[in-house]
């Protein structure tokens, strides 16, 4: 495996580096440090060559954001004309990772040429004269109007509305003798991952979590390989692999993205837009094992079945995932509370309703499996009749693991935010069809 050079003086002599160390002096010291070619693995900088997209699919903690805002400072210091977008999923991503965060751009960046940085203006100034401005994917129109030198675009697999974000950051990549953008992010196979691996003229890196060991903290990875390894959800998170969807799967990426909606096309008179809201809870068999499943849906004015948040959490007591369930149906206006029984029923109502929840609680027994149950749910998508408000990767992830004719082969032991979803819609859109196989107690 290629070494960075920072690691290769690791393994010198102690004399030998307190000499190289005392010949260069505090001035050289403080050069050194803030040097990331010195620090980089070979795969952290920037391919050789004519690109335009540098595609970086890497694990986490891989130090795909350390790469990316060297990358960027590198062009900020040389170039004055500079002007760079830094595109997150949302604003505040882009804010406290990409600007603010350990490896953002102000905490790497050398005392003697640090940013001056203008949070209210959303924007970072150079000595140099090159500027860098923050936009959020989730608001793909701010990318129409703006021209750019250069972009950062990270976890492009998080974004909200993805092709209409790229799309724009795309449109206004026009400045400058050779416009470039970074897209750094762990894969998912999301429609626009796959197409900007196929496409012509992207240069594609990838990495893996393990790589990066020498900065992680002790004892992680060997957690991490534990808990995840050889697992799909290993793989996509740790090994960087960009997975195929399984053949014959309930939900595909691109069925869920052509049901996103924008949740300003909904609000835009400032009336609700639902007539029903639920929240639905597939509660974990214990504290220590899956995640409680808690989704928020609503029936539209319009016929539509909306899902408006997942809530989902891991490692609660029932207390604590009951809480949840209280906070989510107040941001929301729920009007029900929906609850599988099997594990449980009266202990499940119990602990919802001594969360003074004030709300009526349903509890709803499954007779069927999950694949039985998800399949007349996966026919609304196919019906345009079920839209997404933003993206929600986790719940995602799991409907494309669900399977035709039963079997689960997405990430985690079990479906649980996907199976909180299909109570949702079905509470609110299925309840009437004969022998699905909800009953109320």
């Amino acid at each position: 495996m290629s070494r960075s050079i920072w690691e290769e003086l690791a393994h010198w002599p102690e004399e030998r580096l307190d000499a190289l160390l005392d010949q260069l002096g505090h001035a050289g010291r403080a050069t050194l440090l803030h040097d990331w070619s010195v620090h980089a693995r070979p795969e952290q900088l920037a391919p050789d060559g004519d690109w335009r997209i540098w595609l970086m699919l890497a694990g986490r903690g891989y130090g795909k954001t350390r790469a990316g805002a060297e990358w960027v400072r590198s062009i900020a210091e040389r170039d004055g004309g500079a002007r760079i977008a830094l595109v997150g999923a949302t604003l505040h991503d882009a804010r406290s990772v990409m600007v603010e965060g350990e490896s953002g751009l102000l905490g790497i960046a050398p005392r003697w040429d640090r940013p001056i940085w203008h949070p209210a203006l959303k924007r970072l100034i150079w000595k140099s004269g090159a500027q860098a401005m923050l936009y959020g994917a989730a608001e793909p129109e701010s990318l129409r109007g703006p021209q750019f030198t250069h972009a950062w675009a990270d976890e492009l697999a998080k974004w909200s509305y993805a092709e209409a974000a790229w799309d724009n950051l795309m449109l206004g990549l026009r400045l400058g003798a050779q416009p470039r953008v970074l897209a750094s992010t762990t894969p998912r196979p999301v429609p626009l991952i796959r197409r900007l691996v196929e496409q012509a003229g992207v240069v594609v890196s990838r990495g893996r979590t393990r790589d990066n060991r020498l900065h992680l903290a002790q004892g992680f990875l060997a957690a991490m390989e534990q808990d995840y390894g050889g697992t799909m959800l290993g793989r996509q998170e740790l090994d960087g692999e960009l997975i195929d969807e399984p053949e014959g799967a309930l939900w595909t990426r691109a069925l869920i993205e052509q049901a996103r909606v924008r949740r300003e096309a909904l609000w835009n008179d400032g009336d609700s837009p639902f007539a029903r809201v639920v929240v639905a809870v597939d509660p974990p068999a214990s504290s220590g094992g899956d995640a409680c499943g808690i989704v928020v849906a609503g029936l539209g004015l319009d016929g539509i079945g909306y899902v408006i948040e997942d809530a989902s959490a891991a490692g609660l007591s029932p207390e604590g995932w009951a809480a949840r369930v209280v906070a989510a149906s107040a941001r929301h206006g729920a009007d029900r509370v929906v609850a599988e029984a099997n594990m449980g029923g009266d202990m499940v109502e119990s602990v919802l309703r001594a969360a003074e929840a004030g709300l009526p609680v349903r509890l709803v027994h499954a007779s069927r499996g999950k694949s039985a149950r998800a399949e007349p749910v996966a026919a609304l998508y196919e019906r345009g009749r079920v839209k997404h408000i933003g993206a929600f990767p986790a719940l995602e992830d799991q409907l494309c693991g669900m399977m035709i004719g039963g079997g689960y082969e997405g990430p985690g032991r079990s479906p649980d935010r996907a199976d909180a979803l299909v109570w949702a819609l079905s509470a609110l859109m299925l309840e009437k069809s004969a022998g699905y196989g909800i009953r109320s107690l």
